[in-house]
Formats: structure tokens, C-alpha cells, sequence
């Protein structure tokens, strides 16, 4: 019989995740840590199955039905198999009322269960994402009325009365620069406001609720006299009326997701608070949604890396499997240290989120969350599209074949770097929070973080390039351009050095219980070099350009 490849197989993402079991060990008091472990187990055991379903079934994308046979608009949407189990999966497992518990705990907690149930879920983490930014939202809005309507919807435990919000801000003019929303909301004559507009981009469009941006009938121009508001999309198990769908996305990606573009033709809708500064209601949304695009954007890495080192381990080139090669095994292991980088910096932004949430942070932690946030997005989202692209060469040309279902972790992939703000976006965001004493409080924090480490080099290495970045700072600080043109560089300089110091952290721990690897990845991660700072060059830039 004719040679025939075994496929890569999926170990289990909890049981054989050595990063995720070191950190809940780590991290969680011995109670809390032996009550999730059942939810990480299964939502492994899941992972596992969805794995085996994709592997043997044709994937689809959602169908968009606008028009039932007697000529009824229905907007209906047919998901797919992994979104219909999502109600179940989400409110069985407790995912989002974990993460609005009362500990500084919850966030880690909720998040674990994030990171194995993402891939799985065929990107419903995309909705709860925006349910979980929305809740946030409006418990900081100090919205009475609101929280006791949704947040009992959004944190449901019963998947019979669990609610999708969406997030409605992305107009025909872009995404980032919002000044130029249109959609507008007028008081009818009971006084009820109502939203006419087209959304572009709208998320979670089969939820049950969004938080939209609308410019209030009268209000001035530009950001500032947006509000922020809470609608509802369903009467009973119709859609309502005044909220119309143009059609579904065809994206690179995230195919079974569906994003749509809509028409709102005087939805009823309540602001959160005052009829102006929409975009800062939005902000505690984003500290939380951007979360999840980091740890998200870690489990296709984690992903990626596990089914190409099985891979490696059944593939037999010139004699002797791929795991045995040299080459080969270095890239793995290359790409290994970066993710374990990645992985140690994208949840300690979930833990922090949860200790400044509960007011258990230390005084600097505050501002350690406000920078690291938009770090860790926008580093792990570049990196998974970078990693993901490796996993695939390392199956040659099975990873270019779409009926192996590793086409699509790629592809999956690229949209972590624009999601919730592009890399340069985000580069720009963590400029004006380093504004005020958030690099004191990075060098702070990594102080604590590289106590007791007896790796040397790591440590000097580390001090050495927040030293430079600093002097970076100093040395534009009077040139707005130029701290512009460098912010990328910046970014991803003060990201790689968190992770460096985290790691250290981590290796500190492991080698206690006597697991050498943590060790290992930060050596080969510092190796990799952490300095990525630019000299701009205004002049070549514009030659380049011109």
C-alpha cells in the first residue's frame, strides 16, 4: 500500500498546556483553584471534539435569509453548529458571570476559560467579548435602571435567558476616527429616543442588545457630542423592525462569525448617561475587549504550535521524524519562547484587570494596567499572525490545503491586529498613557517581577532596553512627529520587556518545582532580542513616499 501521512493531532489544550496549568497553579488559592478545574477540563474536552468535528465536516459561513416565502422581511440567520452550542457552552461554564465575580481572582478565572474555549467556538468569544465590554460599561455608568434590565441577561448562568450585546460604532467613514458618526437618535413625542443610521461594521449582530454611538438630534459636531447608547434588537423571536440587515461580511476570516452591515430606522434606545462624551462611556468597554483580543489572539499561537509540534513528532523526513531534525526543531522551539512570552504578558493584563476591578492593586497597578493593555494587544495580535504563518510551513503543503482546517488559522489569525484598534492605533494609545507615570510603573512592577531571578543576562538585558526606551522618550519628546513615527517601535520595545520580565517571573517559580523550561523560553526569548526601537527619518519617508 502507497505511504500515507498521519494527520496532526489535537493533545488535549488543558491537560497538555504546561503554560495554563503553571499559571492557575501559580496564581489561584488552593480552593479557587481546585473549583475551576472541572470548567478547564471540559472546555478541553471540548476543544478536543470540535477539533475531530472540523476536521470531518465541510465548514460553512452563516446565510443571511432577508425574506421569508410570503414576502415577510425576517432577517433571519442560519449559524453554525459550534454557534448554536454557544448559549450552553457560555452559561454552563459560567464564562462571562466568572469574570464579573467577587474576587480579584474572576478575571483570571474568566479568561482561563477564554483561552480553551476560543478556537473551539468558531469565534463566538467575538460576541462575548463585546456582552462582557458591554456589562462593564454599564455598571460604570452608574445606570440603575440599565444594570437591573441587562446585566442579569449578559451574566446569565441559564442559557434560556443569556443575551448577546453587540458593539455599534464602525460607520461608513472608518473605524477608529468615530468624529464623523452619522447615525443620529431623536426623541419621539413620548419622549422615547430612537436611532436612524447606517452601522458599517456592526459585531454580534444576532444578539440580543448593542451599545451603539449616535450624535443626538441638535448636538454640535465632532467626537465630543456623540452618546452612548443601549438598544435591544428582539421583539420575542422576531427581529424588530426598525433594525434592518443590508448583508453579511465576506471576510478574510472568522467565517462563521457573522458581521453585518445595518440599517437602524428608529431603533428604541436608553444613553447610559449624559448625551455627550459617548466614546469616554466606551472606555471601560475597551480595557476589557482588548483583553480578550490578547488572549484570544494567544490561544491560536497555542493552537498553531501544538498541532505542528504532533505533527512534527509522526512526520518522517530523510530518515527520522521532524522533531529530530535540527533545523526543524530549532523553529519550533523558536516559536515556543515567543508564545510563552506572549501568554505570560496577555494574563497578567487579565490579572491586573481583575485586582484593579476589585481594589486589591497596588498603588502602581493602575497605571501598569493602562499601558500594558494596549501592549499586549497590539504585540500578541502582530505575533499570532506571525507564528500562525510558521505553523503552516511547518506542514509543507498540508498547510496550505483548506480541508485540514489549518488554512484557517491563519487567516483567523490577521484579524487580531485590527480588531479593537489597529497596531498603530494602539502604538499611538500607549504614547498618551505614557504620558503620565505608567513607564515609572513598568520599571516598578518588572523590579518585583525579576526578584530572586538568577538569570543575569536576562535581567540586564531587560533594565538595559526600559533604560534605552526611556532615553527615546526624552530625546523626542519635543518632536511630536518623530514620537509618532517611533511609537510602534516603542510599543513593541516596552511589550517584549514586560514579557521578558514576566517570564523571568514564571522561571523563578518553575524551577522551584523543578521545571527547567520557563527558564529555557526566557533565554531563547531574550536571545530574540527586545530592543525594536526606530530612529525616524522624516526625509527617507517621504522619498519612499513620494
Amino acid at each position: 500500500m502507497a505511504f500515507l501521512q498521519d494527520p496532526p493531532q489535537l493533545p488535549h489544550p488543558y491537560r497538555s498546556d504546561r503554560s495554563l496549568l503553571a499559571l492557575v497553579d501559580r496564581v489561584l488559592p488552593t480552593d479557587r483553584r481546585a473549583a475551576i478545574d472541572a470548567d478547564l477540563d471540559a472546555l478541553g474536552d471540548y476543544a478536543q471534539m470540535a477539533w475531530q468535528r472540523v476536521s470531518s465536516t465541510t465548514r460553512r459561513k452563516p446565510v443571511l435569509t432577508q425574506w421569508d416565502a410570503w414576502g415577510q422581511r425576517v432577517d433571519r440567520i442560519e449559524l453554525t453548529t459550534a454557534w448554536q452550542e454557544g448559549p450552553q457552552l457560555t452559561t454552563r461554564h459560567a464564562m462571562l458571570a466568572t469574570g464579573h465575580g467577587d474576587s480579584e481572582h474572576a478575571r483570571l478565572e474568566e479568561f482561563a476559560r477564554v483561552y480553551l474555549y476560543h478556537l473551539a467556538s468558531e469565534f463566538y468569544t467575538c460576541p462575548l467579548a463585546m456582552t462582557d465590554g458591554a456589562a462593564t460599561a454599564i455598571k460604570a455608568s452608574g445606570n440603575r435602571e440599565l444594570i437591573e434590565r441587562a446585566l442579569p441577561h449578559f451574566l446569565s448562568r441559564d442559557a434560556s435567558t443569556f443575551w448577546l450585546s453587540g458593539q455599534w460604532m464602525t460607520e461608513n467613514a472608518g473605524g477608529s476616527d468615530v468624529g464623523n458618526t452619522e447615525t443620529t437618535a431623536r426623541q419621539d413625542v413620548s419622549g422615547q429616543w430612537r436611532l436612524y443610521g447606517r452601522k458599517w461594521f456592526s459585531s454580534a449582530v444576532v444578539g440580543e442588545a448593542a451599545l451603539a454611538l449616535a450624535r443626538p438630534e441638535g448636538a454640535g459636531t465632532g467626537t465630543a457630542a456623540l452618546a452612548l447608547f443601549y438598544v435591544e434588537t428582539m421583539d420575542g423571536e422576531r427581529r424588530k423592525p426598525e433594525l434592518l440587515i443590508d448583508r453579511l461580511k465576506d471576510k478574510l476570516g472568522t467565517h462563521e462569525l457573522p458581521t453585518a452591515e445595518i440599517h437602524l430606522d428608529g431603533l428604541p434606545a436608553w444613553p447610559l448617561g449624559e448625551l455627550a462624551h459617548g466614546v469616554r462611556q466606551v472606555a471601560p468597554m475597551l480595557n476589557v475587549t482588548r483583553t480578550w483580543n490578547a488572549i484570544c489572539a494567544i490561544a491560536s499561537m497555542a493552537r498553531a504550535i501544538s498541532l505542528a509540534r504532533d505533527y512534527a513528532t509522526r512526520r518522517q523526513a530523510f530518515g527520522r521524524p521532524l522533531i529530530e531534525q535540527p533545523l526543524h526543531a530549532q523553529t519550533l522551539a523558536d516559536m515556543q519562547a515567543e508564545f510563552e512570552g506572549a501568554f505570560a504578558l496577555a494574563f497578567e493584563v487579565a490579572h491586573l484587570l481583575g485586582r484593579v476591578e476589585h481594589g486589591a492593586a497596588a498603588p502602581h497597578e493602575a497605571a501598569l494596567l493602562r499601558l500594558l493593555t494596549p501592549l499586549a494587544k497590539l504585540w500578541t495580535g502582530k505575533l499570532a499572525v506571525k507564528l500562525c504563518s510558521e505553523a503552516l510551513e511547518c506542514f509543507g503543503g498540508a498547510g496550505y490545503i483548506e480541508d485540514t482546517g489549518l488554512p484557517q488559522l491563519l487567516r483567523d489569525a490577521q484579524v487580531y491586529a485590527i480588531w479593537e484598534g489597529t497596531t498603530n492605533v494602539l502604538s499611538l494609545d500607549s504614547l498618551r498613557a505614557l504620558a503620565g507615570d505608567t513607564l515609572a510603573a513598568l520599571r516598578t512592577a518588572s523590579t518585583a517581577w525579576l526578584e530572586n531571578n538568577d538569570n543575569m543576562h536576562a535581567a540586564s538585558a531587560i533594565r538595559q532596553t526600559l533604560d534605552a526606551a526611556a532615553r527615546w522618550l526624552d530625546q523626542h519628546a519635543a518632536t511630536r512627529d518623530a514620537l509618532e513615527a517611533g511609537a510602534r517601535g516603542v510599543a513593541i520595545t516596552l511589550a517584549r520587556s514586560a514579557a521578558a520580565a514576566l517570564l523571568a517571573r514564571q522561571a523563578i517559580w518553575s524551577n522551584r518545582q523543578g521545571d527547567p523550561r520557563p527558564a529555557a523560553a526566557l533565554q531563547r526569548f531574550v536571545g530574540h532580542g527586545l530592543d525594536r526601537l526606530v530612529t525616524p527619518d522624516a526625509d527617507n519617508t517621504a522619498l519612499l513616499l513620494g
